[in-house]
């Protein structure tokens, strides 16, 4: 691919601040409308199973509204149809409105030749008929979701559902206690958005020129990693997805950034927070590095005696910038900081802070240091938190 002479040349600290904003870490316009807002304008919220002080996927509105509550949360995504799950970037909370753009993946996974578990004869349309006479249905519902303890170990029912939400005729409308509730997609789906129209070309068109407006500024890399598509993919339409060609002082690749985005300087209040160690706006960790000089590596599948920053390390955003980390946990109406690394005595206010308002939107009155990285900064910690809840 020949990539167009860029026409703006951005300094490292102007794409930093465009990401923020495009990220809705710097000023209002994205948290006016609310968690379904912030859906809409990141394009996809990453799903996962560890849960520490809440799963990531309300951690990720609350890092950019504050402290929303829980139930908020979940009603924003699940309730009159806004949103859908599917594989994105990992498992993703998706816009109801990109329904049509995963055309491409769902048509890539009804041709796929070999899958992990075998389909039982029968068990697809068996599943398909329980759904229509009884649905929605959680795959317990629907006869099991495993033959036996082991995670892997799928029942035929558990393959024919899952199958059926990657074919697209099903779809996961939300999750009760974590399981997946499905229901037929003809049902779920409004009728607008229910048909797989758009050829592969501009299902890839759309959801680069998606990813870019989500990134603000991005390489190649950046862009195919934000929905998981392949270099290539991203090559054969970036010249037609409406983003344009720009240099990035310092990055050393070719970048792209949304239009929309250069026409006005980002400015605006920033963010203090935790992030989840899945927020989009640290998923991936080159580019992180590149924007943040900040080492971004989630430690939960890291033996325990190996783990240099915790179990489920936190981000610290201030001032558009990362300056620490936290590994919580939490004892009753106690938050416990079980881990803490500071950029130096200069981020001891930014993470008390983050702490004390994270500590309050999960119903907490306290919280204890346990350990800090640079033992001296400990002591100050601790005051500074004893201030602020006082």
């Amino acid at each position: 691919m020949t990539t167009p002479r860029p026409a703006t040349e951005l300094s490292a600290d102007e794409a930093r601040r465009l990401t923020l904003r495009a990220q809705g870490f710097l000023g209002a316009p994205p948290r006016r409308a609310g968690v379904r807002g912030i859906l809409r304008h990141l394009g996809a919220i990453q799903l996962d199973t560890i849960s520490v002080l809440a799963r990531s996927h309300e951690l990720v509105p609350y890092a950019r509204l504050g402290a929303v509550g829980r139930k908020t949360v979940e009603n924003a995504y699940w309730r009159d149809t806004h949103a859908f799950e599917y594989w994105s970037h990992a498992a993703c909370i998706l816009p109801i409105e990109e329904w049509p753009h995963f055309a491409f993946r769902r048509r890539a996974y009804r041709n796929r030749p070999h899958w992990n578990h075998d389909l039982p004869d029968g068990a697809y349309d068996e599943v398909i008929k329980q759904l229509r006479d009884e649905g929605p249905l959680t795959a317990t519902e629907l006869g099991g979701a495993k033959k036996t303890n082991d995670w892997w170990d799928w029942s035929g029912s558990k393959v024919a559902v899952e199958r059926a939400l990657m074919y697209g005729e099903v779809v996961c409308v939300e999750r009760r206690g974590w399981k997946r509730v499905y229901d037929l997609a003809e049902r779920a789906i409004p009728d607008a958005l229910l048909h797989d129209e758009l050829d592969d070309s501009e299902c890839l068109r759309r959801l680069v020129r998606l990813a870019g407006q989500s990134l603000g500024v991005g390489t190649r890399a950046d862009i195919a990693d934000y929905h998981r598509l392949k270099g290539e993919q991203v090559d054969a339409v970036i010249a037609d997805s409406g983003l344009v060609p720009v240099t990035v002082e310092g990055w050393g690749k070719p970048a792209w950034a949304d239009p929309a985005a250069l026409e006005t300087p980002p400015r605006g209040r920033h963010r203090t927070t935790l992030l989840s160690p899945f927020d989009s706006l640290i998923w991936e960790r080159a580019r992180t590095e590149r924007i943040f000089g900040f080492t971004h590596r989630l430690e939960a599948y890291v033996p325990k005696q190996k783990r240099v920053h915790g179990y489920f390390a936190m981000p610290v955003l201030a001032g558009g910038r990362l300056v620490g980390r936290v590994d919580p946990a939490r004892e009753g109406s106690t938050l416990v900081a079980k881990q803490v690394t500071l950029d130096g005595a200069k981020a001891v206010p930014a993470v008390a802070q983050a702490l004390t308002e994270a500590a309050t939107w999960v119903d907490c009155t306290d919280v204890r240091v346990e350990r800090v990285d640079a033992p001296d900064l400990r002591e100050p910690l601790v005051k500074e938190l004893a201030r602020i809840l006082a």
